[in-house]
């Protein structure tokens, strides 16, 4: 048995499609693997920002068209980039156990020797030149980082991990805002400055997931030692919320989900009338996962 795995060809990408293939390897060692990796259109246009040229789904385009024309048989993504409706006939099939999903502020080298790690907020206002832009392309971010830094002005910054703390380094922005989950995989989590907690960033839906996508009724019986329920039910949850809210990469619409035993948290962020983030919480069945999500949404929708 040989199975193709599509992935997009950055550093993190091969690292997180080697994630799926070591769960494979373990359910049953003869399966023969095979990594294909490709160029996105996302990948490719790196200067305007992804609400300019088509969203998030630019990441996945060119893997669900080898998926379709059965160049590969599944792929490989970051679940936070995954549209929040997906093809009938490219499911997602399995989700990973979730890694840190927290937001956290990168400075540049100039400033390694700082130890920013247990500073309050008002003491990293002192520490951060705001004389330069803070890089950041997520307008979720963008929202959350001003409301506790109104210093703070921002500048777009695209490209992979090591792109984008190339030109934090280069002295152009005074800070960047990056996924934990991220540098985490790519062993770069030396330069994480200070983790932000999920109630000063609220996250990304999904951020710190890993989704595998296939074609509809696929066998992925050997999907076993990848597949993780708790965090899918936190994925489902998340997704109906964002999906209800008509939320996308260009929206700072976030949602956070923690299952507990029988039980599930949510955390949600909506903009109000006047464009200002504001945070709702409920709680309720981990069997009610999606209806939760749809359920809060409609409160925030209206609030």
């Amino acid at each position: 048995m040989k199975i193709r795995i599509g992935s997009r060809e950055s550093k993190l990408a091969v690292i997180q499609a080697e994630i799926v293939m070591d769960a494979i390897r373990r359910f049953d060692p003869s399966i023969e693997l095979e990594l294909i990796t490709m160029k996105t259109t996302g990948d490719k246009i790196l200067d305007r920002n992804l609400d300019k040229v088509g969203g998030k789904g630019l990441f996945i385009k060119e893997l669900e068209r080898a998926l379709l024309d059965e160049e590969v048989d599944l792929t490989v993504h970051s679940m936070k980039d995954m549209p929040m409706d997906v093809m009938p006939d490219l499911p997602i099939l399995g989700v990973s156990k979730r890694e840190d999903p927290r937001d956290v502020l990168v400075l540049p080298a100039e400033m390694a020797e700082t130890d920013a790690s247990s500073m309050s907020l008002e003491e990293l206002a002192e520490i951060i030149d705001f004389s330069k832009p803070v890089g950041c392309s997520s307008n979720r971010r963008m929202l959350q980082f001003a409301k506790h830094f109104p210093k703070a002005r921002f500048e777009p910054i695209r490209g992979n991990i090591q792109t984008r703390l190339k030109k934090l380094d280069s002295g152009t922005y005074s800070a960047t805002i990056m996924a934990a989950a991220g540098l985490k995989r790519v062993g770069l989590d030396g330069r994480i400055s200070r983790y932000f907690t999920t109630e000063e960033m609220l996250p990304a839906a999904c951020q710190g997931i890993l989704a595998v996508q296939g074609r509809r009724g696929a066998d992925v019986s050997f999907l076993q030692e990848f597949f993780d329920a708790k965090t899918w039910q936190e994925a489902v949850c998340e997704r109906a919320f964002v999906r209800a809210l008509d939320g996308g990469c260009t929206s700072p619409v976030a949602a956070f989900a923690v299952a507990e035993g029988e039980t599930i948290h949510l955390t949600g962020l909506n903009i109000d009338a006047d464009g200002k983030p504001f945070v709702e919480r409920c709680e309720g069945s981990v069997a009610d996962a999606e209806k939760l999500g749809l359920d809060l949404a409609g409160r925030m929708k209206f609030a």
